[in-house]
């Protein structure tokens, strides 16, 4: 059942079983999981069907800290949310970043891999994704031209990614949604505060607006906060009439370690073996490619350099490209050394590719030099984070502002992570790495002008079993409030390398499960 928001009487109170706060991938995911159930859902979403000026102007804020994409262009705000334009890359969180890190300061997540397997494979079927395979080697069964770079497994390895069509939500799951008696989807209604009991100890109801200024009440038995990374945060900080400081947030953390993942040009590989490697494994069209390998380093490499977790991607370059600065070799058993170099070619001493036999243009050669992207996680960071302004929005909501900020380990693990990787692929023979200047430069160097993300928010509500350390427990739910439960990556400890939809709508999977053993 839909209802708009805006066509009910000011002051209406609507009531309901589950609440579940924002209509995006966490919110969609949850909300399918109980049609048919029983229990009457009521699902907000601050947006219409489709984008609307007026609604994505609430979503903007001020950045602070180091250069950052305007925040009212980095999530959308409307029925499907963000999914609107994601571009569909899945994958995995790999064993280790669950793990606490004794060199990665505040990293551990209260569950294991292992907990979320079993709804990582539920997600696929969320997502349109293929089966949950992501091991290269069950690629290459299917297609035997997808081989894997043999490499040293103990050194690096190849991480897979499935392709999302991608899935908009909006589109693909609006009228299930719409459909189910049990379902109530309110569009246009913002929510602008959660209103606890007078012990703080639950929500009794919320308040919800519409631009027009009604405004209505909503009560129901569990309430789940799925707005997004920036505006969880931003909700229970504003939401402040019983405590100050805003709710959840009595150890200061409500807001803090905000994450993005670092996606940075940084180098290009040459392929300097006679016959090099097929890298169709590794090649990717949009749209049309189901699955694609990247380049890791193992645990042990991460543990032993003490670095952050990575991968790179490659795309096939051309050698008359500018040359971007220093050329690698990096011999077997030895550290690299560092040199100038103009061009591959023209190189003294780089081992230049062979020539290859005349080919027809049916039959080109295949390419031997590859650009190189990197997507690195964020050490999790405390003073990274996001707080409330003066300045209000339509809604009389405070805006928020992002202070970005990165620390010397996530310079450091851009070089190490080449370091390893670059050496391990001369020792086998199979080419070079040359790195972007930056790259090389010391940790505490100023990040340089490209520094970019992915578009990926995460933290601000990390979890943790020790609510002096995080602001969910192991099953989402805020601690000292008995009720209020947050969903998506805003509740991610640390980051991984892997792009954040897959995890989120899988813990979004978990936390549906635990809500129905509550909302009995």
């Amino acid at each position: 059942m839909h209802i708009d928001a805006r066509t009910l009487p000011d002051g209406s109170t609507i009531e309901g079983d589950l609440c579940i706060i924002g209509a995006g991938a966490a919110g969609i995911s949850i909300a399918l999981e109980w049609i048919g159930s029983s229990r009457t859902v009521l699902l907000l979403e601050g947006g219409g069907f489709a984008f609307e000026q007026q609604m994505q102007d609430l979503y903007r804020g001020a950045n602070a800290g180091l250069p950052y994409y305007p925040l009212d262009a980095a999530r959308l705000h409307y029925f499907g949310g963000t999914t609107g334009h994601w571009a569909g890359f899945c994958s995995t969180l790999d064993p280790q970043d669950f793990e606490a890190r004794p060199w990665v300061p505040d990293s551990g997540w209260p569950i294991a891999r292992a907990d979320l397997d079993p709804f990582y494979a539920r997600a696929q079927r969320v997502l349109e994704l293929g089966p949950y395979e992501y091991d290269a080697a069950q690629w290459q069964r299917r297609d035997p031209a997808l081989a894997p770079l043999p490499l040293d497994t103990g050194v690096a390895w190849t991480k897979m990614w499935q392709f999302s069509p991608p899935t908009r939500f909006g589109a693909k799951y609006r009228d299930a949604i719409v459909d189910a008696p049990n379902v109530r989807l309110y569009t246009h209604a913002n929510v602008c505060e959660l209103r606890a009991n007078e012990a703080v100890s639950a929500i009794e109801e919320l308040r919800a607006r519409t631009l027009e200024g009604k405004g209505h009440r909503i009560r129901a038995r569990q309430y789940v906060l799925a707005c997004g990374t920036v505006q969880n945060a931003r909700l229970l900080l504003a939401s402040n009439g019983r405590v100050t400081t805003g709710l959840g947030n009595a150890n200061d953390l409500v807001g803090r370690y905000f994450m993005e993942h670092l996606e940075m040009p940084s180098g290009q590989l040459l392929l300097t073996a006679a016959r090099p490697p097929s890298m169709s494994m590794y090649s990717w069209e949009y749209g049309k490619t189901k699955a694609r390998g990247e380049l890791a380093l193992s645990p042990a490499m991460q543990r032993e350099h003490r670095l952050l977790n990575a991968t790179v991607s490659m795309t096939s370059a051309t050698l008359d490209e500018p040359p971007m600065s220093t050329f690698e070799q990096f011999p077997p058993d030895s550290m690299p050394s560092f040199r100038g170099a103009a061009h591959p070619e023209s190189e003294p001493h780089a081992s230049a590719p062979e020539k290859q036999p005349s080919r027809s243009p049916a039959a080109p050669a295949p390419p031997r030099l590859f650009a190189l992207l990197t997507r690195q996680e964020q050490a999790p960071n405390r003073d990274s984070r996001v707080t409330l302004t003066p300045e209000r929005d339509a809604m009389g909501m405070p805006r928020v502002k992002l202070d970005w900020r990165l620390t010397p380990l996530d310079r450091r693990s851009f070089r190490g992570f080449y370091e390893v990787l670059g050496r391990e692929l001369g020792r086998r023979g199979m080419g070079r790495v040359r790195m972007h200047d930056w790259v090389l430069e010391p940790e505490s160097s100023p990040w340089p002008k490209s520094l970019g993300g992915g578009w990926h928010h995460m933290g601000t509500t990390r979890m943790h079993a020790d609510p002096r350390h995080g602001v969910v427990n192991a099953s989402c739910r805020v601690h000292g409030l008995a009720n209020l439960y947050v969903a998506g990556a805003a509740v991610y400890p640390t980051a991984g390398c892997a792009n954040p939809t897959l995890t989120l709508v899988a813990l979004s999977l978990r936390l549906s499960d635990h809500l129905k053993g509550v909302v009995s």
